[in-house]
């Protein structure tokens, strides 16, 4: 009954692992759960504020299919305020999140045998789209060296004459990697005189704790060209739930392409949702953001120690988004069957490695309170050293 393009997916083990999490502990089981991809932090006020006042005026119909007018402004906006980039109301289509935008995209520019260039560790999406629209997910693993990002080098030589596009996400998710300016620089040097795209997702933008972050289009006029940013406030703005996402580009062709099927697909997203993302967008919600960053902060640096004094495991402190992609190479290679014994025995549940590319580390999410974070470590602790290959 089910077709041969559905079968080429795989179920996602972040939700897979939340999910199990979740069952546990509404069985009364104490686990603490490492593995969600969600601010703990409630939506700013400003936004929920906002979008109450929306009700009542009568929003709740439907909007054109990219977005509305004043939804598509205020993002054009945001993205000359914060990035320095200057887009057409025209070049911005709002999305079902993130992975929407994703989604639309491979659909429109992959053909079968395209090649799409993938750093690992990655979001565990990326690959799963690329098959499903027809491609081949080229990965290539990077190092704790260099944090976890491609070099200039390995990107040269992983190039073919199939290749169509290569994803870069800053800051990363598993890992926090941030890509620094010289080094989109040296990237797109690489690209110079080729028609690869590039697909730069930074939901994770404004959750950076060192150097300023830096989108990739911004870098020079031939990234710009070439480059499509993807963005969301699912992440930034505490917005999980409420399935934000937004892509901009200059390429007029994909832009239309992209448009074209969300309208035979999804149509516009929530006007509802459009409402609430105006404030966010134009940093009525700063605030907020600062704070929820600063207490990511204060629990990165707590865990990262606290992981580091672990016989056996080790973890590269992160530049930026809420995570820690850990090592558990010298304890158990296999990332899954460490994530299994620690939630059914530990009661911790984390994400294996595999799930990104890269077996022998595992993830923490640090988007929980600093309690929890502190008893869970020491749960991890207690699993580690009394662990039995």
């Amino acid at each position: 009954m089910l077709s041969k393009r559905i079968g080429v997916l795989s179920e996602s083990l972040t939700i897979a692992i939340s999910s199990k999490a979740k069952e546990m502990k509404a069985n009364g089981i104490d686990v603490i759960s490492f593995s969600a991809g969600e601010p703990d932090f409630d939506t700013p006020k400003v936004i929920k504020d906002t979008v109450i006042k929306a009700l009542d005026a009568g929003c709740g119909k439907y909007t054109p299919v990219p977005g509305a007018a004043d939804t598509l402004k205020a993002i054009a906006v945001k993205l000359k305020r914060d990035n320095n980039l200057e887009y057409k109301t025209s070049q911005i289509v709002t999305n079902v999140g993130a992975k929407h935008s994703l989604f639309n995209i491979f659909q429109c520019i992959i053909d079968d045998g395209d090649e799409v260039i993938i750093p690992s560790p990655y979001w565990v999406s990326y690959p799963e789209i690329v098959k499903f629209s027809g491609g081949n997910p080229v990965i290539v693993e990077t190092s704790e060296e260099n944090k976890f990002k491609i070099t200039a080098l390995q990107l040269k030589n992983a190039i073919t004459p199939r290749t169509k596009a290569i994803v870069l996400n800053s800051p990363s998710n598993p890992c926090g990697g941030v890509y620094s300016k010289d080094e989109l620089l040296a990237i797109g040097e690489v690209l110079k005189g080729t028609n690869i795209v590039v697909l730069s997702d930074e939901i994770y933008e404004k959750l950076t704790y060192n150097d300023q972050f830096v989108a990739t289009a911004s870098v020079s006029d031939d990234m710009f060209k070439r480059t499509i940013t993807i963005n969301g406030l699912s992440k930034c703005g505490a917005m999980p739930g409420w399935r934000f996402g937004y892509m901009a580009s200059v390429m007029d062709e994909l832009n239309a392409a992209v448009k074209k099927l969300q309208s035979q697909s999804t149509s516009n997203i929530s006007s509802i949702v459009q409402a609430g993302a105006i404030p966010a967008l134009l940093g009525e919600a700063d605030a907020d953001i600062a704070y929820m960053k600063s207490k990511f902060m204060e629990r990165r640096d707590w865990a990262v120690e606290a992981i580091n004094n672990i016989k056996g495991l080790s973890v590269v402190k992160p530049d930026g988004a809420f995570y820690l992609f850990v090592s558990c190479k010298d304890v158990e290679p296999n990332s899954v069957k460490f994530c299994q014994e620690l939630l059914e025995k530990g009661l911790v549940a984390t994400v294996p490695g595999v799930g990104f590319g890269m077996d022998g580390y595992f993830r923490i999410s640090f988007a929980c309170d600093l309690q929890s974070i502190k008893k869970g470590i020491a749960r991890i602790a207690e699993f580690v050293e009394n662990y039995k290959k």
